[in-house]
């Protein structure tokens, strides 16, 4: 028994109870005596650290003999480590805290884990001094971190320091016994701070160096997405960096990397291109796979059709994936024969299954151009089989421009009247307004085009030409030959040219803008007048017996009789030179008439 024990029990022994010291002890001290040397040099037992012998264990508390007058008990999951049974039984020495001399309950305070945190501390301040890695257990989560056990001393673990990369679960690393690095320590507020990431950054850079001067291009690695962007991925391999570009994931199309990867996600990269002097390294994920063009030349023949899925949409055509990693494009003036400038997503809807028809491969380029229409019959073609030039037709008015009618002349493609078409007599504004949209109109056909996906109309047609008619070619009495120079009467002015009637049958024709001269300032529509006379070259003369006549070819080919008849240009003669020679030739040959008549006159 322990001299504290002995002083404890002589105090506690009643006063009518005869026993001696001596009995008890075997020598003969007084009582003060005793207190004195059981309590030399100690001012206080609270707040110190004492050893004590474990004298009873239950399944809660274990309880110590700790020399005072009364035992003490404590928890007995303060014997155990984190995730660990407690390994205690009567007669183990373990040092205990005082916290109180005697608690309400007439037992000393004591605890074990107070014991422990003084004995740690004393460790930890001496390894956080030397730099050096301390051993601890991730047991609990707190705001902004978790609290790690080391050894006794409870630090804090903040959020951003457990790992190099954002970890989303936490669970495995807890209850599992890991080095830790201290960035801080606080003895009078018992604050300590760690990090596992500074710890994971050291060992990361002596790996990065022996990686690095290992790496070679087409070497496959094991590695984690350890950030994505828009344009790819970063992928840590094992303390390195490397870049998955967003083409270089998939032979199939991918619009973002999220579609296919996720950070923390494993997975096996090639290295594709290693610049050893900036360290950068470019991975590939499609190259641990054969190339699927590889043959798409003879799997994909022009001409015949195929079925695919619709993968994306954009305004200029829809793409196509006709096999893995293999897709084609439908540009948007391919895709429908009749519905001009409408966006591709009002006819194709992505992932839908569609049939098309290959229209050309390249494979240098890597592209297969395709077509939508192909797959289905042409609407203008069909209507050239079963109608010919000439025929009358009914149909509705579809749609009024300031140059004409659109008429339905089928359940999906439309002929249109040019507004000269739609009167003999009324031209313009005049011929176009006693139309309306939606009405039935009889027309007939005058050009049928399937190959430039045109019909043209008329409805002046259905009726007799007060002019007359006129055929292409024709030189007959009250007729207009194509290639024959004309005088016409300007008609009216518009902004594309100026219409003109020809000839006393007043039949009617056209210059374009283009035509009006040879001199680009020159063709203004504008510089004539209603009335005016001009000549012209007639160009075409159509079915309808309208003209197309030019001011610019006529004048083209009498710059070209002149330099054939007075000399070239290329022998030193000027322009105004041949003309001038011209007119002077002209002025000759009329003087001798004019002189010969004179003299008959005379001789009268």
């Amino acid at each position: 028994m322990s001299k504290h024990a002995q002083a404890a029990r002589v105090a506690a022994k009643p006063a009518d109870d005869s026993i001696s010291i001596k009995e008890i002890t075997g020598e003969d001290i007084s009582f003060a005596n005793l207190l004195d040397e059981s309590f030399k040099g100690v001012k206080s037992f609270e707040g110190s650290v004492v050893e004590g012998t474990v004298v009873g264990v239950d399944a809660e508390f274990v309880t110590l003999d700790v020399g005072l007058k009364s035992e003490g008990r404590i928890p007995l999951r303060e014997f155990s480590n984190v995730g660990q049974p407690a390994e205690i039984k009567v007669g183990d020495k373990v040092e205990v805290f005082i916290e109180r001399m005697e608690n309400k309950d007439g037992e000393a305070g004591l605890s074990r884990e107070k014991a422990r945190r003084e004995e740690s501390w004393v460790v930890l301040e001496k390894q956080h001094k030397a730099n050096e890695r301390v051993t601890g257990t991730i047991f609990g989560r707190v705001k902004g971190g978790f609290t790690v056990d080391l050894g006794g001393a409870v630090a804090f673990l903040p959020g951003s320091q457990v790992d190099i990369r954002p970890v989303r679960d936490v669970g495995p690393l807890m209850g599992q016994p890991q080095p830790f690095l201290i960035l801080k320590m606080d003895r009078a507020r018992g604050n300590i701070v760690v990090s596992r990431r500074a710890v994971l950054e050291e060992s990361r850079a002596e790996a990065r160096s022996e990686l690095v001067s290992n790496l070679k291009e087409g070497q496959e690695l094991q590695g984690v997405v350890k950030n994505i962007t828009d344009y790819g991925a970063f992928i840590d391999l094992g303390g390195v960096d490397g870049l998955l570009h967003v083409t270089d994931i998939s032979w199939k199309r991918i619009n973002h990397p999220s579609e296919v990867l996720t950070v923390g996600q494993t997975l096996t990269v090639k290295i594709i291109r290693f610049n050893e002097e900036s360290q950068r390294i470019s991975l590939g994920i499609k190259q641990l796979d054969a190339d699927p063009w590889e043959g798409v030349a003879s799997r994909f023949t022009a001409g015949e059709r195929y079925k695919g899925r619709v993968t994306n949409i954009a305004d200029y055509g829809a793409f196509i994936e006709l096999e893995d990693g293999i897709e084609g494009l439908i540009h948007v003036s391919e895709m429908s024969w009749t519905k001009k400038n409408i966006h591709p997503g009002k006819i194709l809807a992505t992932s839908q299954e569609v049939e098309v028809m290959v229209l050309d491969v390249d494979m240098n380029k890597r592209r297969i151009s395709l077509g939508l229409k192909q797959c289905g019959e042409n609407p203008w073609v069909k209507f050239a089989e079963s109608h010919k030039v000439g025929d009358t037709l009914e149909g509705e008015i579809r749609n009024i421009t300031e140059f004409g009618l659109f008429v339905g002349i089928g359940d999906q493609i439309d002929g249109m009247v040019h507004m000269s078409d739609l009167s003999w007599t009324e031209q313009g504004e005049e011929a176009i307004k006693k139309y309306a949209k939606g009405e039935t109109l009889t027309v007939k056909v005058l050009e049928i085009d399937g190959e430039k996906e045109r019909v043209s109309l008329g409805v002046k047609q259905l009726g007799e030409n007060p002019g007359g008619a006129v055929e292409s070619g024709s030189s007959a009495s009250g007729g207009v030959a194509k290639g024959s120079v004309v005088t016409c009467t300007v008609s009216a002015i518009t902004s594309g040219g100026i219409e003109v009637t020809v000839g006393d049958e007043k039949v009617q024709g056209f210059i374009k803008k283009g035509d009006l001269s040879r001199e680009r300032s020159e063709q203004r529509p504008d510089r004539f007048a209603v009335g005016e006379k001009v000549d012209a070259k007639v160009i075409k003369v159509d079915r309808s017996g309208k003209l197309d006549l030019s001011i610019k070819a006529r004048e083209i080919d009498e710059d070209k009789a002149a330099m054939a008849e007075y000399g070239s240009s290329d022998s030193g003669a000027s322009l105004g030179d041949i003309l001038g020679a011209a007119l002077r030739s002209k002025a000759d040959a009329a003087a001798p008439a004019k002189s010969k008549k004179s003299k008959g006159d005379d001789a009268e």
